[in-house]
Formats: C-alpha cells, structure tokens, sequence
C-alpha cells in the first residue's frame, strides 16, 4: 500500500471498505510540523491505528483519547470519530473487515502494542492492496489479528459530556488548561450551581469533577510530552505551581513519572 503523506484530503484519500480484504493496513508518514484534522466521519470497516512516533488525538462518540508513541486505538466499524494531529507523525492504520471482528472490542479504546505487533503492522503495509488469500500473505494478517485482539488495554480515555453546558466547560479547559479555578467557579461560568455540575458531571461522565479534570490534565501531558515539550513546560502549562506536584499527580495516574513513561516510549524495543 502506499504511504499516506495527508490523510485528511487529496489524492492521498483512500476508501478501506472498498478493497475486498480481512485486514488492509497502510503506513502513515507526516514529515511536516503542521496541523492536520479530520473531521467527524465512519467507515464499514474497524479501525487500528497504531503511532510509532508522535501523538494525535481521537474523539469517538462522547469520548476523547490521547495516543502516544507506541501505543494505539481500536474504532469499531461504523463508529462515528474525529482525529486531529498538530506536529510530525509516523505510524500505520489497518483496517479490519467487521466478519472478521468478532474477538476485538466492542468499544473504542486504547492499547499498548507490542514489537511483535507493530512488525506484522509494518509488514502487512507491504502488501499489495489485494494481496493472494490463502497463502502466507494471507496468514500474515490472521497472525496480525490474533496480536490486535491480545493487545493490552491502555487508561488514556476521558469520557465527553454531551450536555451543552458541560462541553463549554471542556472547551474553556482545553483552550487553557493552566486555569486552576475551584468547581464553584467553573459551575458559574456555565450559569449552574455547584452542585448541578456535580450531578450532571457524575451522570454523563461517571466521575467527579476533580477526577475528570486530572484525566485531562494526564492526557494533555501525554500528547505535549510526546510531541517534544519539556516536563517542566508541561507542569507550568497545566497550572502546577511545582514540578513536584505535577510529577507526583502523573505518578499517581499513570504509575510512573512522566520522564520514565516517555523514555519508554522512545526506546528502541
């Protein structure tokens, strides 16, 4: 398959749910510090998209991910997404045929992937589009199946309120993250109480207010880390006051400093 060098538009667009095959799986090179974005769409067919190097993220039906190198997220066929990356990208997106998706999720999530893994991945990119079925092209991608539904399920997942009042919140934190303003404040600025936004955080998201706005915190250090920011920037930019706090919140999160968890992900493995 060629490469992708812009997913989102021109002759680089391809239809997955065209090509007659279980697993189609196209490589994704993005060599440009620029941002892309594609916007709300779905497919016939499931999705994994693995990132070697980089990190985008992934908004599918109420929920948001963050994916870092070396890991990658399940979209189920007919799952209505929207990604979005803003620096250099490398990675491999296959497409899965729903008769063949029985043992993969049913729901979108996030999974670490193993060397093995990510080799069939490359491997599989190879092929032609109508690779031979029932030879080793075609066992090729059974084996690249069997480590896709084994893969490790990984927390970088933050439910997305539908409730109008809710996304301005959202909004108001992504656009900056650095605000530390308490739970009345907030529930102010979406003309609520403290405790409606506490009722209605809890019911369409199934956490606190203080718990969803640390996920957040986690992923959006995530996806700066991985695109190169320093830990310190990263802290200061979430509004930490110290580099400590910030480590220790990561830890917590996580279960490991945020030194540790990007050198892992940028090790030859």
């Amino acid at each position: 398959m060629p490469i992708l060098s812009d997913p989102s538009a021109g002759t680089d667009r391809f239809d997955p749910d065209e090509i007659h095959r279980p697993i189609v799986t196209v490589g994704i090179a993005i060599a440009e510090v620029r941002k892309i974005e594609i916007d709300f769409h779905r497919h016939r067919k499931g999705q994994f998209l693995l990132v070697q190097q980089g990190a985008l993220s992934c908004e599918v039906e109420e929920g948001l991910w963050i994916v870092p190198p070396r890991s990658a997220i399940w979209i189920p066929g007919g799952a209505l997404h929207a990604v979005k990356t803003t620096g250099a990208l490398e990675g491999y997106n296959a497409f899965v045929d729903p008769d063949f998706c029985a043992r993969l999720p049913k729901l979108c999530c996030a999974v670490s992937v193993s060397p093995l893994l990510r080799e069939l991945l490359i491997r599989s990119a190879r092929l032609p589009p109508l690779y031979e079925e029932g030879g080793a092209e075609s066992r090729l991608v059974m084996v690249l199946l069997d480590e896709i539904a084994s893969a490790r399920a990984e927390d970088l997942h933050l439910p997305m309120p539908s409730d109008q009042r809710l996304r301005r919140i959202v909004e108001l934190m992504i656009d900056c993250p650095a605000d530390r303003g308490t739970m009345d404040v907030w529930a102010g600025r979406a003309g609520l109480s403290e405790r409606s936004l506490a009722r209605l955080i809890a019911r369409e998201t199934g956490m606190s207010f203080s718990r969803w706005r640390q996920q957040l915190g986690v992923m959006l250090a995530v996806k700066w880390l991985a695109g190169g920011a320093s830990i310190k920037q990263v802290a200061s930019d979430l509004g930490y006051e110290s580099l400590p706090s910030f480590v220790t919140m990561f830890r917590k999160a996580i279960g490991v400093s945020p030194g540790r968890y990007m050198a892992e992900r940028h090790t030859v493995r």
